[in-house]
């Protein structure tokens, strides 16, 4: 792959169109500073409702869930925390354009304009290569999460809640499973850590049980009102 295409393509789909993807990534303090004329807010709210639509159509077309519960899912999986956390994990926050004031207050790192951006991101593909290219860039980092929370639709997602808790403060939690037993009866334990520390621990009977009740036992440690 040349360097055009690898400035090109984020998170698998490469732009016909490259104005779009610098569009995407261009945060309003750009222009706040003078230095762009157009920010990303207006592929926001495009690739929001595309975004919710794919979730949507993914859930209704996989799952046998009830209306209450495919509302549930779509919620958890496309909240401000999730979005961040899959920004992330494709290092889009060094990619995008921003004023030297936002960069010096640590924008890079803020769960709402990750989140903002990433959905911008998924309104320039829609744009530039249609519904089917943003279909299968969205699953493609969506459908584990969806898959996850169609578990337990009615139970409170206690891993999105910290999520956003230690986003506030540029921190993002690692969860370590250990299974026991035989297998018709596993048994499992979780910890949760965010820069080294541990911050709660978990048992349940599947790893994602496990995870929710450790990242409970770490709201509950931080004081968090919601745990």
């Amino acid at each position: 792959m040349d360097e055009d295409d690898t400035t090109r393509t984020v998170i698998g789909h490469r732009f016909a169109d490259a104005s779009l993807l610098t569009l995407a990534l261009s945060h309003r303090s750009l222009t706040a500073e003078g230095e762009s004329d157009e920010s990303n807010e207006r592929l926001e709210f495009l690739g929001d409702a595309v975004l919710g639509m794919v979730v949507a159509t993914e859930l209704h077309e996989a799952s046998d869930l009830t209306e209450g519960e495919m509302a549930k899912v779509r919620a958890a999986v496309v909240n401000e925390a999730t979005l961040a956390a899959v920004a992330r994990s494709v290092g889009l926050g060094e990619m995008i354009r921003m004023g030297k004031g936002e960069e010096a207050s640590g924008g890079r790192a803020k769960a709402s304009i990750l989140a903002d951006a990433l959905e911008a991101l998924i309104g320039a593909i829609y744009l530039d290569g249609g519904l089917e290219a943003a279909r299968r860039a969205v699953l493609a980092r969506w459908r584990p999460l969806i898959a996850e929370r169609s578990e337990s639709p009615g139970e409170r997602d206690y891993k999105t809640r910290l999520q956003e808790v230690l986003a506030r403060a540029g921190r993002v939690p690692f969860y370590e499973v250990v299974g026991s037993g035989p297998d018709h009866a596993r048994f499992f334990t979780a910890t949760v850590r965010s820069e080294g520390a541990l911050l709660g621990s978990g048992a349940g009977s599947s790893k994602k049980r496990a995870q929710q009740d450790a990242a409970r036992a770490a709201l509950e440690a931080l004081g968090d009102e919601d745990a």
